[in-house]
């Protein structure tokens, strides 16, 4: 298998992981925020134990990205707490679906975070994509658990697309596991007080659990998503990890019995194609500018 092959696999092997993640949701019975606390903490300290034996520098260059990295981890804790609580409440399918939305915001956001133009055809995709949402509302009960899942689920999408915004004021300037490594550690920091409001009954069967989802699922899965873009292009990585939801999505219905609806599975295809579609675009804008 030459290099970029063995690239490639390790990509697909760290989107399946993501892709597997929501399925803890459901497997563990604690929670979302303790679900999130116990993934961050083992996730922090099995890389921070990575970098150490390495000896690889993890040092920031200034106040500012040190302030930046806070609000990432900040962002990440509540992040990740909202889309377990959609998976929880709903289905995973409708917390990865409407997670796979965030650029609707990244769209709007980017033009005035980074003094850019907002371009026709970026309102136009994320006004395509925000129909695909509204396929996945079965109503606008807030009875209904499926319709408070995918509120928890946009919730979570629009930290993300911050999220993203604020990551690339650093990717450029540091590794993605460097950076990985401070969210997930502050986001340990800012979960931490929930323990003293209270503490969750967990089995043994629970504690392998979130070692797993935090070594494994989030740890490992990010070295080799990471380790993978050394020699993989970014537009090809960025489509490899639109099957992070079909993953999701195919497991969930295979090992939870979780069947997605037809209306679903439509606003699932229209969220999801108008990602790929913008990945797309995106690489050609770039290849033209260079």
């Amino acid at each position: 298998m030459d290099s970029r092959a063995k690239n490639l696999f390790k990509i697909h092997i760290a989107v399946l992981l993501f892709g597997l993640t929501g399925l803890f949701g459901k497997f563990l019975d604690i929670p979302a925020h303790h679900i999130v606390l116990g993934r961050v903490f083992f996730a922090s300290v099995s890389m921070g134990l990575y970098f150490y034996l390495r000896r690889i520098s993890v040092k920031l260059n200034s106040r500012k990205d040190y302030i930046v990295i806070l609000m990432l981890g900040a962002l990440l804790a509540f992040h990740w707490t909202a889309f377990y609580r959609s998976v929880q409440v709903s289905t995973v399918a409708i917390a990865l679906l409407t997670f796979s939305a965030y650029p609707i915001f990244v769209t709007f956001f980017e033009p005035i975070i980074f003094k850019e133009k907002l371009k026709k055809t970026d309102i136009l995709l994320a006004i395509v994509m925000f129909i695909g949402v509204m396929f996945i509302v079965p109503d606008f009960d807030l009875s209904n658990n499926l319709t408070i899942g995918t509120i928890w689920g946009m919730v979570g999408c629009l930290t993300f697309a911050v999220m993203a915004l604020l990551n690339r004021q650093l990717a450029s300037k540091y590794a993605g596991s460097v950076i990985a490594f401070y969210e997930q550690g502050i986001a340990t920091i800012v979960l931490l007080p929930t323990l003293i409001i209270s503490r969750p009954e967990m089995t043994l069967t629970d504690w392998w659990l979130v070692i797993l989802l935090g070594v494994v699922f989030t740890g490992l899965a990010h070295s080799l998503f990471i380790g993978g873009m050394k020699v993989i292009r970014a537009q090809t990585a960025g489509i490899i990890a639109s099957l992070e939801s079909v993953y999701g999505i195919i497991f969930a219905a295979i090992i939870l019995h979780e069947i997605p609806s037809a209306r679903e599975l439509i606003g699932g295809a229209i969220i999801l194609g108008t990602a790929f579609l913008s990945t797309m675009k995106s690489s050609k804008e770039l290849t033209a500018s260079k």
